[in-house]
């Protein structure tokens, strides 16, 4: 199947300053991809150059094959900006129905109801932006990234502002999107987050894919930690396949055992070895 996003040695320059650098990155159907990396590493460069609104130094940029920034591209991507801004003397479904307008959908109220349903704003559609939390705007952003019913949802730290009731609404969300078949890049730092929900990450350090990958394929086992009446023992390079044979031997020599735990490192770990921090 082709792409619903691919980026082809996209490379971005800003004079001497090279944002990206060869980048090579697919998105399938109903592919949920989390973008990682430090600050300035390229990841808001490459979410703008998949909108459309940054023109490639070199290489390609594409949504179903179409051109990023083209009119059949831009009908297909729901977009919520990492800084964004909503008049502040507009209510909630106000925005929406501004939304609305900007992207052609003719879904109406219907529409703008299940949106802020959707995100947990059902209470406020006629609460003013400037009277919002910075975590109700957060949440719709999010629902005006989803007016008209995108293909592919590009979302540059949806959860910064978010509380963790919030964050868990926006989880719960994305991982229906992609029950639906709607495909997301989701720029975060929120490395917990990500690992739970993403299909895949990317690890960019300057402008550079470094790690790619399920989370399960990057983290590596650490060992095996048994807790017996003597205290924790540690069996290291061990894996879950190890367990029976140790609790056995541990048994016949007469200890007491209470509880097993596999050990792996974490996206965490994987992430800092990757930015060399």
């Amino acid at each position: 199947m082709r792409p619903v996003l691919e980026c082809r040695g996209l490379s971005k320059h800003y004079g001497a300053k090279v944002a990206l650098d060869s980048v090579d990155l697919s998105i399938g159907q109903g592919e949920l991809v989390g973008l990682l990396g430090p600050n300035g590493a390229g990841k808001t460069t490459l979410v703008k150059s998949a909108c459309g609104l940054l023109r490639p130094s070199a290489g390609s940029v594409t949504v179903y094959g179409q051109a990023a920034g083209s009119p059949a591209a831009l009908s297909r991507i729901g977009y919520l900006a990492e800084l964004f801004r909503f008049p502040g003397w507009l209510t909630a479904e106000e925005v929406i129905e501004l939304h609305q307008g900007l992207t052609g959908s003719r879904a109406g109220e219907e529409e703008r109801v299940a949106l802020l349903g959707m995100v947990g704003l059902s209470d406020a559609r006629r609460v003013k932006v400037d009277s919002m939390s910075k975590g109700m705007q957060q949440r719709l952003g999010v629902a005006q990234a989803l007016v008209g019913t995108p293909h592919l949802l590009l979302l540059d730290e949806p959860a910064s502002a978010l509380d963790p009731a919030g964050r868990r609404a926006v989880r719960e969300l994305l991982l229906s999107l992609k029950q639906r078949g709607i495909s997301v890049l989701l720029n975060s730092h929120l490395l917990s987050e990500v690992e739970l929900v993403c299909d895949r990450v990317v690890v960019l350090v300057n402008g550079r894919v470094v790690r790619s990958g399920r989370p399960a394929e990057l983290v590596r086992p650490r060992g095996v930690e048994v807790e017996t009446a003597a205290g924790p023992r540690l069996w290291e390079g061990a894996t879950r396949e190890h367990v029976p044979q140790i609790v056995a031997e541990l048994v016949a020599a007469g200890e007491e055992v209470y509880g097993v735990r596999v050990l792996a490192s974490t996206l965490e770990d994987v992430y800092l070895e990757a930015v060399g921090a």
